[in-house]
């Protein structure tokens, strides 16, 4: 189902569900805002005056901090702004070419299935990557969404960091379409310093792709796996 065709949906045949918003964002985003929406817009899902929500956008350079970080893990503290993220998992870089995807999803409608759920997210990304001719999967022990390079070497391409609230997520996704990988060398990213696991993108592996085009793949990906979905206008923020 198409986002154009999902406007005058009024459930998924599949889930049975009302189709997802999905809002996609043209201009960067601050990151306080974008958290202070996905907290309001969380309640508002859990009080049923609001449905379920994707959010794409991009962020300016920034590292976030998740609740298993180390301090040690953050190797430039003044390269860019830190965050507080409030999510599982450990430091993070989002910046321009990087997809960001807040995910606001009501698992007891879905099935209260954490395992279930992140491995919704981790084949709704591998799939999105098939789409331009990259094999990426998933790996025992690392989260995400991993490709590799030959020779023992592996490279992360997506991240994957979520929190739930009696049963809503947010947070959610991040994949390398075409950001300076130069500015993951101020973390450890995820915490992983094996020197054999690095950060790639589409444009590192000789895929360049529009951010529009991305999109479309990462749309048609996810109502695959998670149902349809209608376009919505995305949040505007004062004071940009």
């Amino acid at each position: 189902m198409s986002l154009t065709d999902s406007k005058t949906a009024t459930h998924d045949a599949r889930t049975g569900l009302p189709p997802v918003d999905w809002c996609v964002s043209p201009e960067r985003v601050p990151y306080e805002p974008a958290l202070a929406f996905m907290e309001d817009r969380v309640a508002q899902i859990q009080a049923g005056t609001a449905g379920e929500m994707v959010w794409l956008l991009e962020h300016p350079p920034l590292y976030t901090a998740g609740t298993s970080s180390k301090p040690e893990d953050l190797l430039m503290p003044d390269r860019f702004p830190v965050y507080e993220a409030g999510r599982g998992g450990e430091y993070t870089y989002h910046g321009p070419g990087q997809r960001v995807a807040y995910i606001m999803l009501d698992l007891t409608r879905r099935g209260r299935d954490v395992r279930k759920f992140v491995t919704h997210m981790e084949n709704w990304l591998i799939a999105t990557a098939a789409q331009f001719g990259v094999e990426a999967g998933q790996r025992e022990g690392r989260v995400g969404v991993w490709v590799d390079r030959g020779q023992g070497r592996e490279d992360k391409i997506a991240a994957i960091g979520v929190r739930l609230r009696r049963w809503v997520s947010f947070h959610g996704i991040s994949f390398n379409v075409a950001p300076d990988l130069d500015h993951f060398r101020g973390i450890t990213p995820c915490g992983i310093d094996n020197p054999l696991y690095g950060v790639t993108s589409l444009e590192d592996l000789g895929k360049p792709v529009s951010m529009t085009d991305f999109d479309a793949a990462l749309h048609l990906a996810f109502t695959d796996i998670f149902g349809a979905v209608r376009a919505c206008e995305p949040p505007r923020f004062q004071d940009r």
